[in-house]
């Protein structure tokens, strides 16, 4: 144990030398207190983690050390290169690797287009890094070779009949001319790929296809067969996963993290160095990707795949798909049941909302479905979960075939995607079933957490559309059990983790509050906010609760503000309806000057205005919160930020509903505990565009009153950058 304590003091003195290395070869960088500090968490944490399977002396297995650091790094500390250069350093001298996690593929590919070439040309041992993105994100080409000729599937018999049955209803739908576009554009692709002018990533296309185009030739896991596939020398998939197996970072996103969790698709992650960068987004991932949804409406698939099952079941011999067509029949009759007592139960309230945006919905109070849903969704999980275990005894039997007879591999494998392109609707069916079915168990007390239930109603072209969704409610709660138990060393950073003062909300949404391996530090931004920066607080007369006069009054306000702008500003809005009431408003004169958001393509839209602002124009762009976070523009480009209104997203979601009325039920607040932290994270994001480098001058307007007025309003001051602050009366 002594040496093992005498290792981790030279691992992490010789990760910091290497970072310090880095720093003094880097042309005109300029060394940053913060960014060493933070070097030097990074350094100390991971060479603190127990990687891999550990032995004490005496032979017994010794508990192996988990350390996980938490670091809010503000802007302009140079977070990517203070975790990097420690990081790899560190992975390196341990023979292991670093896995670094991103929001966003765009943010992966500055990572390993730009960061990492630029480290890697300057560390004095080399190392390989590599991208790692969701395999539906690139082609499969026998899927492509298949769609390329006419566009649609061809219309085989029996086992080559992979798509006809869903295409032809698809085709049905379809104008001719979109059609035609479809045989131009799957063939173009084929003849790229072929040519080796594509690599297959569906990213890497000049325009990229809607998902309705794209999904029918992506490389799905479900129906692929792997080493298996006729194709598979010439797969993009499985040569992007090659450059994986040699490199020594691997640059994946948090989606793909956690989807694969246990998939073995990326490092092991107790034997591998963590980095979660933009970490603030972790805790919705993780409701997203654990959240599920049935379709109680449209049913033919259930036909379709037990028709496929059989056949080729009895193809292969296997015992198991004797019980297939009840387990089908069973299905459709109980979803079709089910989706009858939902419209019983709740029709009347689904059908009162058929004149507002997007689907009706209805949630499940409290979690706790009514009686009559109960048994039929017993009944469902029953079955789909025998259905299941047919299928699995198919693709057993399947794989078995494939390496027995590797001369029929193309039939093999297209006998295998016609049950994986329908066997995943019945998975999600099966654990959408179970999740609904979640209740308190007996004697369970108010700390119980339920999972967030609803239901919806929609119109598709002739179909009514009856769901059910499920969702936990408690990200902290699915990290700790889906994610930690399986880290030994990590690192959490954004500009952004700490709210109102403190870094307590990310902790509890992150899922490590109470953790005694977690540690936590804040690194200042090296900017000097008080002398480069003001936030004018112009208040307005009208209350923003009363919607009507506050957006009237603010619009003057902002018209009045955003004539004296001479260079570059962003209006970030909090709805539609603001930022349409704010465009109506403008004068002639000012229309050409404003920029709105979806008017053009984003990147369009972003290079007009750097042309205009170039050439001494004022341009000013107004926009919502996806500009409000990640927009960077420097110097003159964003002289000032208008800040309409504060950005609360009250939860009013499906799962946000059931968190508040959880947290009420218990006898806590979730205005103070979810709405007030979330939403000084999301404003201390909007006010982050304002000063991006050290030379930058800027203003930052906001207009509602509540920010000085009341006390959430200085909780939320206190997770803002030194600005020097100004009060404003109602113009």
């Amino acid at each position: 144990m002594r040496h093992y304590c005498m290792s981790q003091q030279v691992w992490a003195a010789q990760a910091l030398e290497s970072f310090d290395a880095v720093v003094q070869a880097t042309p005109g960088f300029r060394s940053r207190t913060g960014q060493r500090r933070m070097a030097e968490q990074v350094a100390h944490t991971f060479s603190s983690a127990t990687l891999g399977k550990v032995d004490s002396e005496d032979g017994d297995a010794a508990a192996p050390t988990r350390a996980i650091a938490v670091i809010q790094a503000g802007t302009g500390v140079g977070k990517s290169l203070a975790y990097c250069a420690p990081a790899i350093a560190l992975a390196l001298s341990r023979g292991t690797r670093v896995l670094i996690s991103t929001a966003t593929v765009a943010l992966q590919e500055q990572l390993v287009n730009k960061d990492l070439p630029a480290l890697a040309a300057l560390m004095p041992q080399p190392f390989k890094f590599a991208l790692a993105k969701g395999r539906g994100r690139y082609v499969c080409k026998l899927k492509l070779d298949r769609l390329a000729g006419t566009g649609e599937a061809e219309d085989e018999s029996d086992d080559d009949d992979l798509f006809a049955e869903e295409e032809a209803a698809a085709r049905a739908k379809r104008p001719r001319q979109e059609t035609e576009a479809r045989i131009q554009f799957y063939g173009a692709m084929a003849q790229t790929l072929a040519k080796g002018a594509w690599d297959g990533d569906r990213d890497s296309l000049e325009t990229p296809p809607e998902p309705e185009v794209w999904s029918p030739v992506a490389a799905e896991g479900a129906s692929c067969t792997g080493k298996h596939c006729p194709a598979f020398s010439q797969c993009t998939y499985y040569d992007k996963r090659k450059e994986l197996v040699g490199a020594q970072v691997i640059v994946a996103n948090h989606d793909l993290l956690l989807s694969s969790l246990g998939a073995r698709v990326l490092p092991e992650l107790d034997n591998c160095l963590l980095v979660l960068d933009e970490a603030h987004h972790l805790p919705a991932t993780a409701l997203q990707q654990f959240a599920c949804s049935m379709d109680m409406s449209r049913l033919t698939w259930i036909d379709r795949l037990s028709s496929r099952g059989l056949r080729i079941g009895a193809l292969l011999e296997v015992e198991e798909i004797a019980d297939i067509p009840r387990h089908a029949a069973q299905l459709r009759q109980t979803l079709q049941d089910l989706a009858r007592i939902v419209m019983d139960v709740y029709g009347a309230a689904l059908k009162s909302q058929k004149d507002t945006w997007g689907p009706a919905r209805v949630r499940v109070p409290r979690g706790e479905l009514p009686e009559p849903l109960i048994a039929p969704l017993g009944l469902l999980a029953a079955s789909a979960d025998g259905f299941l275990e047919a299928l699995r005894a198919i693709s057993k039997a399947l794989r078995a075939e494939m390496r027995d007879k590797p001369e029929e591999a193309k039939r093999l494998s297209t006998l295998y995607a016609q049950i994986g392109m329908l066997a995943p609707r019945l998975e999600e069916l099966h654990a959408t079933a179970q999740l609904l079915l979640q209740d308190a168990p007996p004697g369970a007390d108010r700390s119980f957490v339920p999972a967030a239930k609803w239901f919806t109603l929609e119109v598709d072209g002739d179909f009514i559309v009856v769901k059910g969704h499920a969702s936990p409610i408690l990200p902290g709660t699915t990290l700790r059990n889906h994610l930690w138990n399986a880290v030994r060393g990590a690192v959490l950073t954004s500009a952004t983790l700490n709210s109102c003062g403190n870094f307590d909300f990310f902790l509890r949404e992150a899922g490590l509050h109470g953790d005694e391996t977690t540690t936590t530090l804040e690194v200042p931004s090296p900017f000097n906010y008080a002398a480069q920066g003001t936030l004018i607080a112009a208040e307005t007369r009208a209350d923003p609760k009363n919607a009507a006069q506050f957006t009237a009054e603010m619009v003057d306000a902002l018209l009045h503000d955003i004539a004296r702008v001479e260079y570059g500003a962003l209006v970030l809005f909090t709805s539609r309806e603001q930022m349409r009431q704010a465009v109506d408003a403008l004068p002639t004169a000012m229309r050409s000057v404003v920029l709105v958001q979806n008017a053009l393509p984003r990147t369009q839209l972003l290079k007009r205005h750097r042309e205009r602002v170039e050439n001494g124009e004022p341009s000013v762009i107004f926009g919502m919160q996806s500009f409000g976070e990640g927009l960077d523009l420097p110097g003159r480009l964003c002289e000032s930020v208008f800040i309409t209104k504060l950005p609360f997203a009250p939860p009013d979601d499906p799962v946000g509903e059931a968190r508040a009325e959880w947290l009420r039920a218990v006898g806590r607040d979730p205005f103070s505990e979810l709405v007030v932290p979330a939403t000084a994270i999301r404003l201390a994001q909007w006010v982050g565009r304002a000063i991006r480098t050290e030379d930058d001058q800027a203003h930052v307007y906001c207009y509602d009153k509540r920010l000085m007025r009341t006390s959430y309003g200085q909780r939320l001051l206190k997770g803002l950058p030194p600005f020097a602050l100004q009060q404003r009366a109602p113009l």
